[in-house]
């Protein structure tokens, strides 16, 4: 029977288009196209532990993990509330996420470099004050090193926990000094190498950390009011208890986020949710190695 014919196929192909237009965007195909079609040297090699973390249906546990760990921090999380639209324009915001992880993990360099000149130029004009009266800028390199070591963080231990192909010890450091890479790229200036120094990285922010309400609003969006139809939200619940599961004990107790569920199955429940990513977006191989 052919996959055209097969409805388990035809169930998998639109199962699969649906995550994939849902994350990239309108314009997804196209983007892929690009990023994988166009002759040139790459940043980094086929096969290298940052292009096997980022291909893999983990990332959309780890993704999640990212933007709650990430909102603790005061500033970033203003300049989000206050910039990106992350709750009227969610999808765009996402698409755009995962457009930038996509080019400058796979995309010839030339275009990935020219992803960051584009990225860096929103950076410069996101600027303003808290609630409280600080001064926050998205070009701050020290906001920066934050944004990437929680993105990096996540991604790792969603790989480690959930990944097709768990990176080894000197694979994972490898994946941090590579992830490092497009940070400086951005602006950031002190960024870890090694999974030792990024725990330590990470540890140091902690007394800039806070569940401000901002923090508080953006994990109960993304954990209890997600813009998804009924029927989707039951697999989305399994995904969003395996990436509670995955934070740091004291980042689950400053945004309150932890339930029964996610402390005791919610480790399964990510496992369940990324196989069945997987099995709708098939093989990283066959779609290029990016959603």
């Amino acid at each position: 029977m052919s996959a055209a014919t097969n409805p388990v196929e035809r169930l998998r192909a639109r199962v699969g288009d649906a995550l994939f237009t849902r994350v990239a965007g309108p314009q997804g195909y196209e983007a892929r196209d690009r990023i994988h079609l166009t002759p040139g040297p790459r940043w980094f090699a086929p096969g290298s532990p940052i292009r096997r973390v980022h291909a893999d249906a983990a990332t959309f546990a780890g993704g999640l993990r990212a933007l709650l760990l990430q909102s603790l921090h005061p500033l970033a999380m203003a300049g989000v509330a206050g910039h990106s639209g992350y709750r009227g324009d969610p999808w765009g915001r996402l698409a755009r996420t995962s457009t930038f992880l996509a080019f400058t993990t796979f995309a010839t360099a030339d275009d990935a470099e020219e992803m960051i000149d584009r990225v860096r130029a929103v950076h410069a004009r996101v600027r303003g004050r808290t609630a409280d009266g600080r001064p926050y800028r998205a070009s701050d390199p020290h906001l920066l090193t934050w944004v990437h070591v929680a993105e990096a963080d996540s991604f790792l231990a969603a790989h480690q926990r959930y990944g097709e192909k768990p990176l080894s010890a000197d694979e994972a450091d490898e994946y941090v000094a590579q992830s490092g890479r497009v940070a400086r790229a951005l602006g950031a200036e002190v960024v870890p190498e090694t999974v030792a120094e990024l725990a330590e990285c990470l540890q140091s922010y902690r007394g800039e950390l806070e569940a401000t309400p901002e923090a508080l609003d953006t994990a109960r969006f993304l954990l209890r009011e997600p813009p998804l139809p009924l029927p989707v939200r039951v697999p989305y619940s399994l995904l969003a208890a395996g990436s509670v599961a995955l934070l740091p004990s004291w980042a689950r107790d400053e945004l309150g986020v932890e339930t029964w569920f996610s402390r005791s199955l919610g480790g399964p429940a990510g496992a369940v949710a990324i196989r069945a990513v997987r099995w709708g977006l098939g093989p990283a191989e066959s779609r290029g190695g990016t959603r």
